[in-house]
């Protein structure tokens, strides 16, 4: 099969292209070298690379079938049967040489068994076989790797160190996602190169054939890119029909895709060691080159050595980061969960630092939910599009903890807004009710990734096979994960996990503590009624049974000072007069007291009512007074709403608040205005819930009250100023009016300040 074989080339530009190609028996060797490959049982060459004619003056097929003794001498060819009992796959370097002309040494013999066949290579002796080995060096390279703290620093050290041995301009570790994709996550160049740090590429660029070949191969080396293949003659074994597995081959030829490729990186030379974690490809060490360099077998098996070392400590190394950052989120998370604990506002705090849910684990940002709340802490959607997911949250999540590194395969319609900064979602239910969620948010993972430039076209190489540029590679990994967020480790849904419980846990608390409250407030209000019910029952008797006597006194009185008058001195009319006063005034608030106990006794007559028509029937009966204190009426709001409420009792509420409003003005022009509904925006400063309520209000341009006595003026029998100002009167009136007002499931308060006027604002209930 030739390494353009129409089976393995596309018509359209995919990164699986290569997918199809047999590149462990490519057939072929690099031209830096030569290789033979005998029957292991007679010893004779049964294929020889193509180019030992150019390079010893023997053509392949006048080796065929004869011996090593064809090139070696008996010195030679005796340490190439001492070797033959310990040959295994792995290539080793014989001691011997064979001598070009005048005796120098001019190529290494490298031999291996394979595939029922031994393989003996001839690789050129290299400018580095001339660099005795630095054990100094590699025992304070080893040292490092030992001390790194941390797996980017463990790769750090591993590149630095295969750099400074090895001379490659660039030397670099690609780290495997589980996905298979991959990242470089460490590299040391010379300088004047761009650096490739953080780039990352598809699974598709490293076909699942050459991962299977790399975990048996630790090292690929290719001194010079730009060469052509050599092939083996003959192609095909003859005792199998098929070419011969050239795995462990160290010529072996590679595929003209991956040359292509090094082309387009600028790349001369390269050479790869496997990194492997327990049994599996974690990652790739690279080194590359812009000229060809030829290094020698001795210092690529010492790379060989760093890559197997690296991947014995790496295990340790993987754990080491784990048990660091699992440190990191436990510590923030029992931080967490103490601050939470020891806070009034247990919800509330989850989104205050002493940390905030965010700062528990990685994450871009987090979201505390609770009811109208929406808390968002770093980089998040937009409240709205926050909003929108509560509501999708509320018909789709499988359970109390959701999560997902792709929302969009679960949430398409919320894509657009979320992908950014939402591909990757963990939503964690605090409560039955809708909308009680803690949210942590993971953006898009190729927004964390850059390029600096694009390059859209596919490349076609001579023979018209199709090439992806490493760019296009680049662009075509990004199409693979878009709306795709770095996947959650169950350390971290473990802890979103935690906190979830530990907020039950409070809200559990809290509402055992809430319904023993409950509980014991239910007892005091009970309490409290009976005593209210007493307190009306005894007013009312009170009352009743005192106005008799009272009127005695009061009438006894004026007929002393009808009849006897004129027996009395002035002091003593002065007196009798006193009586009649205090007597008429006592009757007043045993009145008002006896009225006060009517309403708490009394059952409302709750009927639909136009509250127009209501004030209407109040402002008639006070119009003289209107006219006689020269006040203008204002009657704003219209048109107003139909009410359920007891007539006679909103009469008297709007009658008490208008008179009030005309009694305590002293200015020249009196106004009064009556309204529904809010005055303006912002009125009233108090909430009010239009949707349970009705509001309405009465404002004038008077005296005004002291926000110390806003209470105060609504308590029985209190006045704010003497029996003669202002017209008088009990001080009863708005604590009755606030009684009606309470009777219909409403609020009676005033907002105002000393000099300004004063605002009266009541509500009665929708539901009553």
């Amino acid at each position: 099969m030739s390494l353009t074989d129409n089976d393995f080339l596309a018509d359209s530009v995919t990164l699986t292209n290569c997918d199809r190609e047999p590149i462990h028996i490519p057939g072929a060797i690099q031209p830096y070298g030569f290789l033979l490959c005998l029957d292991p049982t007679t010893q004779l060459i049964v294929h020889a690379s193509a180019n030992t004619g150019a390079l010893l003056g023997l053509p392949a097929e006048s080796l065929l079938g004869g011996g090593l003794d064809q090139l070696l001498g008996p010195a030679r060819l005796a340490e190439v049967a001492g070797r033959l009992g310990t040959l295994t796959e792995t290539a080793q370097l014989l001691g011997a040489r064979l001598e070009a002309v005048a005796g120098q040494p001019y190529y290494k013999l490298i031999m291996h068994r394979y595939d029922g066949l031994l393989w003996v290579e001839f690789e050129p002796v290299a400018e580095t076989d001339a660099t005795p080995l630095d054990l100094a060096f590699l025992n304070a390279a080893l040292g490092q790797m030992l001390a790194a703290p941390t797996v980017r620093e463990f790769c750090q050290h591993a590149v630095a160190q295969v750099r400074a041995v090895t001379g490659f301009d660039r030397v670099a570790i690609y780290r495997f996602a589980p996905d298979e994709s991959g990242e470089i996550i460490a590299e040391d160049i010379a300088a004047g190169l761009a650096p490739w740090l953080g780039l990352h590429y598809p699974a598709s660029d490293i076909p699942q054939q050459a991962r299977a070949m790399y975990l048996k191969n630790w090292l690929r080396f290719i001194p010079d890119a730009a060469y052509q293949p050599v092939p083996l003659v003959p192609v095909r074994n003859p005792a199998t029909g098929r070419p011969p597995d050239m795995t462990y081959a160290v010529l072996r030829s590679v595929s003209p895709i991956h040359l292509e490729y090094l082309h387009h990186l600028g790349s001369a030379a390269t050479m790869t060691v496997s990194l492997i974690d327990d049994g599996k490809l974690w990652g790739m060490l690279t080194c590359h080159h812009r000229t060809p360099r030829l290094v020698g077998f001795e210092l690529r098996e010492l790379c060989q050595f760093i890559g197997k070392t690296f991947s014995a400590l790496l295990a340790g190394k993987v754990r080491a980061d784990q048990h660091a950052y699992q440190l990191q989120v436990r510590e923030q998370l029992a931080q967490l969960l103490e601050h939470v604990t020891r806070a009034d506002d247990f919800v509330g705090a989850l989104a205050q630092p002493g940390p905030t849910i965010q700062e528990v684990f990685d994450c871009g940002g987090a979201a505390v939910c609770f009811g109208d709340e929406v808390h968002l802490l770093g980089d998040t959607p937009p409240e709205a599009a926050v909003r929108e997911l509560l509501a999708w949250l509320a018909d789709n999540a499988p359970g109390p903890l959701f999560h997902t590194d792709s929302l969009a395969a679960h949430y398409p319609a919320g894509a657009p807004a979320l992908r950014a900064t939402a591909s990757g979602l963990i939503a964690a239910a605090l409560a039955d009710a809708p909308g009680h969620y803690l949210l942590w948010f993971r953006p898009e993972v190729v927004q964390t990734v850059t390029w600096a430039g694009r390059n859209d076209k596919p490349q076609l190489l001579a023979d018209g096979q199709i090439f992806l540029s490493p760019r296009q590679s680049f662009e075509a990994w990004k199409q693979l994960v878009e709306h795709t967020a770095v996947p959650w480790l169950p350390l971290e849904l473990a802890a979103a996990r935690e906190i979830r419980q530990h907020v039950a846990d409070l809200q559990l608390k809290a509402f055992n503590e809430l319904q023993a409250r409950a509980q014991s407030l239910s007892a005091l209000n009970t309490a409290l009624e009976r005593s209210n019910d007493e307190l009306d029952s005894f007013a009312y008797v009170a009352s009743h049974d005192l106005k008799e006597p009272l009127r005695g006194i009061h009438n006894y009185a004026l007929f002393l000072l009808e009849d006897y008058a004129d027996q009395l001195d002035a002091d003593g009319v002065h007196k009798l007069q006193t009586l009649v006063r205090l007597s008429q005034r006592m009757e007043g608030l045993i009145s008002s007291l006896f009225e006060l106990s009517q309403v708490g006794r009394t059952d409302l007559v709750v009927v639909d009512l136009d509250a127009g028509e209501v004030l209407a029937e109040a402002t008639d009966l006070l119009r003289p007074r209107f006219e006689q204190t020269h006040t203008e009426l204002v009657v704003a709001g219209a048109p107003w709403p139909t009410v359920r409420g007891d007539r006679v009792r909103l009469l008297e509420v709007f009658g008490n608040l208008l008179s009030n409003a005309m009694k305590y003005n002293n200015q020249p022009t009196k106004t009064v205005t009556v309204g529904q509904g809010p005055a303006a925006p912002g009125e009233p400063a108090a909430a009010v819930n239009l949707d349970h309520y009705y509001l309405f209000y009465v404002r004038d341009n008077g005296i005004g009250i002291d926000a110390k006595h806003h209470g105060s003026i609504f308590k029985l029998f209190k006045r704010l100023h003497g029996q003669d100002k202002y017209g008088g009167g009990t001080g009863a009136g708005l604590a009755i009016a606030k009684k009606m007002v309470e009777k219909h499931g409403g609020q009676l308060w005033v907002e105002s300040a000393l000099g300004h006027g004063a605002t009266f604002y009541f509500t009665l209930s929708k539901n009553i």
